[in-house]
């Protein structure tokens, strides 16, 4: 056999590709789960977007390879909402650059940025591909612990006791997931002090600021961001397009060009209706998103009751896509989540996929209707 590249051996396959077979095996033999792991959503895109995206079809340029840097007016479009909704000016010729996904803008900020042995600071519970694509690289993950005592900010006075002379990116991530938890009122200032004492650049994954929350906010909006940081955003939650794979990262022009030399090598560009989609979603009102978050807030006191009936414990000031839930002393995480699949047929994500801080929590997903979390509820009764 031939052997596998060695960077294989740095990584594991991601849980939920794992863990889903496990649960549509359990499905396939008639078992009735009950699937509250993910967050995927359920509900439909503005039928405007649906509407944009089967004109495309019968344009002319449809089907022919498309732009690396996107159509011209989804770079507007994309600026148009920043201004909108962050107060944040971007230019659309320099300082955007659309994304399949922003999972996708992970791997290409870490392979414009990181070479061999370089190492990036990552959160601790936080997103598990910042680690994965790292660790592909070859630079080195130097884990940041985050806390429920501290609201789930960092603490940047034990950053500054770390060695930092090998740092080049550091993931941060608010409103940050899986905790909810909301950036405080001088964070992003901090970042941007820390980002430029140390020459590291700071990248803030942001795709659940419009998820109940009223007051969404982006690290670019804070004086000095641009020299230093960079923001990736997404279409997946704010409008239901999950599938649809279009995001996209934000920042100082030179920043994207390093980016757009990766990205160039690896894809042909977005398919062009999809495009024309998401240029209908980023013009939405804001009754978009007070429809939307009155489906989640029913949504969310359903998932409060069933935490309650595991004897769960949560944040109701958490904002977000999930609910992150502390278990009662001394329970595991994964062997709960696994006796609550074998008994109850109902599938929730242990919080140590997040890392070793996420040890003794779990997270509920509100990507299923009412009629599911309450029958979820009535299994654990």
């Amino acid at each position: 056999m031939i052997e596998a590249a060695n960077r294989l051996n740095t990584v594991e396959e991601y849980y939920f590709s794992k863990k889903l077979r496990e649960v549509n095996q359990l499905i396939a033999s008639g078992k009735p789960v009950i699937n509250l792991g993910i967050g995927s959503p359920d509900m439909q895109p503005p039928q405007k977007v649906i509407d944009a995206l089967n004109t495309g079809f019968s344009s002319p340029s449809a089907h022919k390879y498309q732009s690396y840097q996107g159509l011209p007016e989804l770079r507007e479009a994309m600026a148009a909402f920043y201004k909108e909704h962050f107060s944040v000016s971007l230019s659309p010729s320099s300082e955007i650059l659309p994304l399949m996904g922003s999972k996708e803008g992970i791997m290409h900020i870490s392979m414009a940025y990181l070479n061999e042995g370089d190492e990036v600071l990552i959160p601790n519970p936080g997103y598990p591909t910042y680690e994965s694509v790292t660790r592909l690289v070859g630079a080195k993950p130097v884990f940041y612990e985050l806390d429920a005592a501290n609201n789930w900010q960092p603490d940047f006075k034990a950053l500054e006791k770390l060695n930092l002379n090998k740092v080049k990116i550091m993931w941060v991530n608010y409103p940050h997931m899986p905790t909810g938890a909301q950036p405080s009122k001088y964070l992003f200032e901090e970042l941007v002090a820390f980002g430029k004492k140390h020459n590291i650049l700071i990248v803030n994954d942001n795709p659940y600021s419009f998820v109940l929350n009223d007051n969404p906010k982006s690290i670019l909006a804070t004086k000095g961001a641009k020299d230093v940081c960079l923001e990736l955003n997404s279409l997946s939650k704010t409008f239901n397009m999950a599938g649809w794979r279009v995001g996209m990262v934000v920042g100082d022009s030179v920043h994207i060009n390093n980016i757009l030399k990766v990205k160039s090598n690896m894809d042909s560009g977005m398919f062009y209706g999809i495009q024309k989609g998401a240029v209908e979603a980023l013009k939405c009102s804001k009754m978009w998103f007070v429809t939307l978050n009155n489906v989640y807030k029913q949504r969310r006191d359903f998932v409060w009751k069933l935490a309650d009936a595991l004897n769960c414990t949560y944040d109701k000031n958490a904002t977000g896509l999930f609910v992150w839930a502390k278990l009662p002393p001394n329970v595991k995480s994964e062997a709960f989540i696994d006796t609550i699949l074998k008994n109850s047929h109902i599938f929730i994500t242990p919080g140590t996929i997040f890392g070793s801080k996420g040890e003794g929590y779990i997270r509920f997903s509100l990507c299923a209707s009412t009629e599911v979390l309450e029958e979820a509820a009535a299994r654990v009764k």
